[in-house]
């Protein structure tokens, strides 16, 4: 079986201006790594139009409708004090969510045994009902609705291992038994959400706070908390929210990790699957913002994928 890489070209239309860390290049030297990996399992697809409707599984009505209004024909507009639009970003975001629903189609119907989601703008940070933190649909959010709604799946566990907390994800999942929502992230640090006492209705969100200057060995021993809940909760489908922001390189964070770590942690997470959900596995990236840190980390987890 295969692994397949979905984006998008509208990622490069979604233009948040100069200086600003959420931008083009991200996805330019991720797929400029990826192109560098060189194995016949490898397959790359494009999204496709998709039933707008699945939005409304993650946002309300009032927000959708609010983002359509505020979308400029030209010139720039801040939905928050950090997320910026364009004339582009509709149709980058709405590409970014149409990816990850294209990536669980092929893994569902089996033609492939996992993706990865190389996208833009990311979306944990996204709340049912607000755009915050560069993220403007909840991409992973719409996906995990989307197996539960379409493919009729029991259980969805999403793992978020963006060194930021996805307080979008959590808060659209907070009540939702069937969603098991995991992250580990620096902590207290922005958003300002993320600490273990917040469980969810059903016990069905985990947080890993982590101090900042973590390090590699200290951060892979707090996985084996998660895997333990994993196996309690036995999900049909495992989601990442992949941020690569973590690394010791990053200008937005203070965690110690190196590329390989996130490598290790992948392979961690698919030995598990095979024995919970057959493997099923799609992965979104989310953050990550030195470049040459960000393409060598999207490298590995992607090989990582792979050698599965």
């Amino acid at each position: 079986m295969k692994t397949c890489i979905i984006t998008t070209d509208t990622y490069q239309n979604h233009d948040t201006g100069i200086g600003h860390p959420e931008r083009i290049d991200r996805v330019k030297v991720v797929n400029e790594g990826l192109k560098k990996i060189n194995s016949n399992n490898l397959t790359w697809l494009k999204p496709k139009p998709f039933d707008l409707t699945y939005l409304s599984l993650a946002h309300t009505s009032n927000y959708l409708q609010k983002l359509e209004e505020t979308f400029p024909k030209e010139g720039s507009v801040f939905l928050d004090g950090d997320t910026l639009v364009c004339p582009g970003s509709k149709q980058a975001a709405l590409d970014a969510v149409g990816s990850v629903l294209l990536a669980i189609d092929e893994v569902m119907n089996k033609n492939y045994s996992n993706a990865f989601c190389s996208i833009r703008p990311p979306g944990h940070h996204a709340e049912s009902d607000k755009a915050m933190g560069f993220c403007i649909y909840n991409n992973v959010a719409i996906g995990a609705h989307y197996l539960i709604h379409k493919y009729k799946a029991k259980k969805v566990a999403i793992i978020d291992f963006d060194v930021h907390h996805g307080n979008g994800t959590q808060e659209i999942f907070y009540n939702h038994q069937q969603v098991l929502y995991i992250s580990s992230h620096q902590y207290p640090f922005y958003p300002g959400t993320g600490a273990s006492s917040e469980k969810g209705k059903y016990n069905n969100i985990l947080n890993i706070p982590l101090d900042a200057g973590t390090t590699s060995h200290e951060f892979l021993n707090a996985y084996e908390v998660v895997f333990t809940k994993l196996k309690e909760f036995k999900p049909d489908f495992i989601l990442l929210s992949s941020g690569f922001d973590a690394h010791q390189n990053d200008p937005l964070a203070q965690i110690n990790l190196q590329s390989k770590d996130f490598a290790e942690l992948t392979k961690r997470i698919l030995s598990l699957s095979k024995e919970l959900c057959a493997s099923k596995i799609v992965s979104i990236l989310e953050g990550g913002y030195d470049l040459e840190a960000l393409q060598e980390s999207t490298m590995l987890h992607v090989q990582s994928l792979l050698q599965h």
